[in-house]
């Protein structure tokens, strides 16, 4: 079923980060409901649009680094392309900031 994807290690822990925050913001929300508030985002967000913005820049973030990676490497002269996981911990970083400040 999952044969077209490429199981890596980043790409497995990437996706069970996602579980376990969808699992946990939903806990989170049963035990105490979100307020409306205005952060940096240029609009009010509730937790739980916060979490949309983030998870869709998150995924884009990864997109661009795997389709820029070879540039990466010709740019920096590199031997071979950079690891995967600058770009989980750029994607992650934007998810935190996107949930505390957005």
């Amino acid at each position: 079923m999952f044969q077209w994807m490429v199981w890596t290690t980043p790409v497995a822990v990437f996706f069970t980060c996602i579980a376990l925050l969808l699992i946990g913001m939903t806990v989170w929300e049963i035990k105490l409901p979100t307020v409306e508030r205005k952060g940096f985002l240029p609009m009010v967000t509730t937790r739980g649009d916060r979490l949309f913005i983030g998870l869709l820049g998150a995924a884009y973030i990864n997109l661009a680094f795997i389709g820029m990676a070879g540039w990466f490497a010709q740019w920096l002269s590199l031997e071979q392309e950079p690891s995967i996981w600058i770009s989980f911990i750029a994607s992650m970083a934007w998810l935190v900031l996107a949930l505390r400040k957005g």
